[in-house]
């Protein structure tokens, strides 16, 4: 079931590998956010936040499962 869709997948995209980029430019600030950053890359790499249900979001808008 896909409910990350457009623009909100090339962000998470992004934002995932920004962050897992940054723990190899600044290692001693970023170590933290790097592992976090898995989860938006994830979640745009798989057109699926766990999320977005409980909460009632969709920005797939009309994509197909």
């Amino acid at each position: 079931m896909k409910n990350v869709g457009g623009i909100d997948k090339i962000l998470r995209i992004i934002a995932g590998i920004a962050l897992i980029a940054s723990v190899f430019v600044f290692p001693e600030i970023m170590n933290p956010w790097g592992y976090i950053g898995v989860v938006p890359l994830l979640t745009g790499l798989f057109n699926f936040c766990p999320l977005y249900p409980l909460i009632g979001l969709n920005t797939c808008g009309k994509c197909k499962d």
